[in-house]
């Protein structure tokens, strides 16, 4: 796949790769929820820079879309759930340091002597002329109405998250603050005389 790309693409490929990498290290580096979250996110957009300069336009497109949707969900839920102000104070990002290093460790290694001493297969046929058009097909095809029923289900996830941000409650319009004066509920029935 590499020997048919243009010069270009394939210093592309190397700088947006090893961004890729040093922003995925960053998530375990930094120390606040906030600034992972913005790390992760880097590191999925120089994912879909590959993908784009691979010629890959649909999958660049939607890992770039899904990936920046993702993170915006997961920031607006930090903000609503999380003790600290949005995450930001410092904080340990890596439960169990030496476990997950030496587990981590190890699956790099184990990637690495599978990319450089699997004997990979060859391409047999060519290339169709419209792989974009041929992939989107095949995803959406037959499942055309489960990725409208997921898009519409994440659609409701953005919108209740954002109302569940909010700090109005049922007794806003009336006053501010827990001080404010609630009135009674109505009568059950009928409404107040």
């Amino acid at each position: 796949m590499l020997s048919d790309l243009s010069g270009w693409a394939i210093a592309a490929v190397t700088v947006l790769g090893v961004l890729s990498v040093a922003s995925g290290i960053a998530v375990f580096v930094v120390d606040s929820m906030a600034r992972a979250t913005f790390a992760l996110l880097g590191s999925f957009l120089a994912v879909a820079g590959v993908l784009l300069a691979l010629d890959l336009v649909y999958l660049a497109v939607v890992t770039a879309l899904m990936m920046t949707i993702e993170m915006a969900i997961m920031v607006v839920f930090m903000l609503m759930f999380m003790m600290n102000p949005a995450g930001l104070m410092p904080m340990t990002m890596v439960h169990n340091a030496r476990g997950s290093a030496v587990l981590g460790a190890g699956a790099f290694v184990v990637l690495v002597l599978g990319i450089w001493l699997i004997d990979w297969p060859t391409r047999d046929v060519s290339r169709p002329p419209d792989s974009t058009r041929q992939l989107g097909e095949a995803i959406m095809g037959s499942h055309m109405l489960v990725m409208l029923l997921i898009g519409i289900a994440l659609f409701a996830t953005i919108l209740a998250g954002t109302v569940l941000a909010t700090a109005r409650g049922r007794y806003d319009r009336f006053g501010s603050g827990l001080d404010a004066q609630q009135p009674a509920d109505p009568v059950p029935g009928g409404l107040p005389r």
